[in-house]
C-alpha cells in the first residue's frame, strides 16, 4: 500500500494536503487479508449462486431483502440502500428480475418519481429455493473457518467498518481526510 519511497508526502490534489499516513505492517496484513474477503468472498457466492439458482449474488440479495418485508414490498430507494446499492443499478437489475416474471414494479401516487418494487409468488419461490444454498456456501466460505471468539470480532468489525462508512456518508466526503482523533480547526 505504501510507495517505494515512504516519506514522500502526498501529491497535488484538489483538496487539503496532508501527510499520508502509510498502513505498518501489520495493518498493510490485515487489509490485504480483509481485501480478499471484499473481493473473493463476493465473486465466489456470486458464482455458486450463478451455478445452483440462475441468479447472480445481488439478486438474490434483492429478491431476499423483499422477502423480509411486509407485503414483500420495498420502495426502490429503500431497496438500493439496504442492497448497498446505487439506484441506477438496481433499476438494471429489477428490470432483468422483471422480465423473468420474479418482481414487480410499480410508481407510487403523487408527486416525484418514487417506485416501490414488490416480490412476485414466482419471486419469494425463487428465493426460498435458492436460499439453503447460500446459506451452504456462506457457511463453507466463511462461517465454519471461524471459532466463537473470531466470529465476535469479525461481527465487531463488520459494525465499526458499517458506521465508519455512515459516518463519512453523511460527512459527504471521506473519512480519510481526517486521520482519527485530529481535529481540522
Amino acid at each position: 500500500m505504501a510507495p517505494a519511497e515512504e516519506g514522500s508526502g502526498s501529491r497535488e490534489s484538489t483538496g487539503p494536503v496532508t501527510e499520508t499516513r502509510w498502513l505498518n505492517h501489520d495493518e498493510r496484513a490485515a487489509w490485504l487479508a480483509n481485501s480478499a474477503i471484499m473481493i473473493s468472498l463476493p465473486a465466489a457466492l456470486d458464482a455458486r449462486m450463478q451455478c445452483e439458482a440462475q441468479l447472480t449474488f445481488f439478486e438474490y440479495m434483492v429478491l431476499s431483502v423483499l422477502s423480509e418485508q411486509p407485503a414483500h414490498t420495498l420502495q426502490m430507494s429503500d431497496l438500493a440502500a439496504r442492497t448497498a446499492s446505487s439506484l441506477s443499478r438496481l433499476s438494471h437489475v429489477a428490470g432483468r428480475l422483471e422480465k423473468r416474471g420474479l418482481l414487480a414494479r410499480a410508481r407510487i401516487p403523487g408527486s416525484g418519481r418514487r417506485t416501490n418494487a414488490t416480490l412476485t409468488e414466482a419471486g419469494y419461490e425463487t428465493v426460498v429455493a435458492a436460499a439453503p444454498g447460500h446459506v451452504a456456501a456462506v457457511r463453507e466460505y466463511l462461517m465454519d473457518g471461524l471459532g466463537p471468539q473470531e466470529l465476535a470480532a469479525l461481527r465487531r468489525i463488520g459494525t465499526a467498518v458499517e458506521a465508519a462508512i455512515k459516518r463519512a456518508q453523511l460527512d459527504g466526503g471521506s473519512a480519510a481526510s481526517t486521520p482519527p482523533g485530529t481535529s481540522t480547526s
